[in-house]
C-alpha cells in the first residue's frame, strides 16, 4: 500500500483553502436552513437546523407573488443579451485573431479598454437617448445595453482562444476550399465550446444579477426583473425572513444549475490561452 506524504506547507495550503470554501458556503448555508423554517422557529433559534422542513414558504414565493413572472423577465434579457453578445463576440474575435487586416491589434486595444469604464458612467447619455428613440422599458433596449457591456470581455477571451488554434487546421481547410465563413463554422467554433460556454456562464450572470441597468431603463411593473423584484420583495416582507429567503433560493437555482451544468467546460474555458 502506497503512502501519501504531505509537506507543512501543503497542509496549511489546504486549511486555507477549507477555511475560505467554508466561509463562502456559509451564507448560502444559512439561507436555505432558513427558508425551510417557519416564522414561529425563526423567532426561537435563528441559527440552527430545522425541527420540521417548511416548504411552504417556497409555494408562497410562487404561488402568491408576481416571482415567476420577474424570472421570465430575467430570462429574456439574459438569452438575448448573450445570444447578441456572443453572435457579434464570435465574428469580431475571429476577424482579429485570424485575419489579417491593418489596425486589428489597435481593434483588440480599444475593444479591450472599454472594460475598464465603469457602466455608472453612461447611465445619464444612455437613458437621454433611451428616451428620444422610445427604448426605455423595452425589452430590446436592455437586451442592446447588456449586450454591449458584456461584449468587450467575450471578445477579449474568444480573441485569445483562437490564437490557439493550430494554423495547419486553417491550411488543411483551405486546402479543402473552404472559406473563412466556413472555417469559423467548421473549424473554430467546434474547438471553441469551452471558451463559448464558459462566455455563456459568466455573461448569464452578469445579467441575471444585475440590478442598475434593469431599475433605470426597465421602469414598467410588468418589465420588471427579478433583481429588482427582489428588492421589492425583501421591502414587503421585511418581517418574514424564512419567506425571504425561500425567495433568494429561488432566485439563485438557475444560475446555480446552469454553473454545475457546464461546470466541467467552464473550468477549461478558463484556462483556454494560458498553457500552449
Amino acid at each position: 500500500m502506497s503512502t501519501i506524504l504531505y509537506r507543512p506547507g501543503d497542509v496549511w495550503r489546504h486549511a486555507v483553502l477549507l477555511f475560505s470554501a467554508f466561509l463562502a458556503l456559509v451564507p448560502t448555508l444559512y439561507m436555505i436552513v432558513t427558508a425551510l423554517k417557519s416564522d414561529e422557529e425563526y423567532a426561537i433559534d435563528k441559527l440552527g437546523l430545522p425541527d420540521t422542513v417548511v416548504l411552504e414558504n417556497f409555494r408562497s414565493v410562487l404561488v402568491d407573488s408576481p416571482f415567476l413572472g420577474w424570472m421570465v423577465n430575467s430570462g429574456i434579457l439574459v438569452a438575448g443579451a448573450v445570444l447578441l453578445s456572443t453572435t457579434v463576440s464570435v465574428l469580431a474575435a475571429y476577424a482579429i485573431a485570424c485575419m489579417e487586416f491593418k489596425g486589428r491589434d489597435t481593434l483588440l486595444a480599444v475593444t479591450t479598454s472599454l472594460m475598464a469604464v465603469p457602466p455608472v458612467v453612461m447611465i445619464v447619455p444612455l437613458f437621454v437617448l433611451y428616451t428620444k428613440l422610445g427604448f426605455v422599458s423595452t425589452y430590446h433596449g436592455a437586451i442592446i445595453i447588456y449586450a454591449g457591456l458584456i461584449t468587450p470581455f467575450s471578445v477579449y477571451l474568444l480573441t485569445t482562444f483562437f490564437r490557439n488554434v493550430p494554423r495547419e487546421l486553417f491550411e488543411a481547410a483551405r486546402m479543402d476550399g473552404a472559406g473563412p465563413f466556413m472555417i469559423l463554422l467548421q473549424v473554430v467554433l467546434p474547438l471553441s465550446v469551452p471558451a463559448l460556454l464558459t462566455l455563456v456562464v459568466v455573461n448569464s450572470l452578469f445579467v441575471w444579477n444585475d440590478l442598475l441597468i434593469a431599475i433605470i431603463f426597465l421602469q414598467s411593473d410588468a418589465k420588471r426583473t427579478l433583481m429588482a423584484g427582489i428588492s421589492v420583495f425583501q421591502g414587503r416582507y421585511n418581517n418574514q425572513v424564512p419567506l425571504t429567503m425561500a425567495g433568494m433560493v429561488i432566485a439563485s437555482a438557475p444560475m446555480f444549475l446552469l454553473y454545475v451544468l457546464f461546470q466541467k467546460h467552464f473550468i477549461r474555458g478558463l484556462m483556454s490561452g494560458a498553457v500552449k
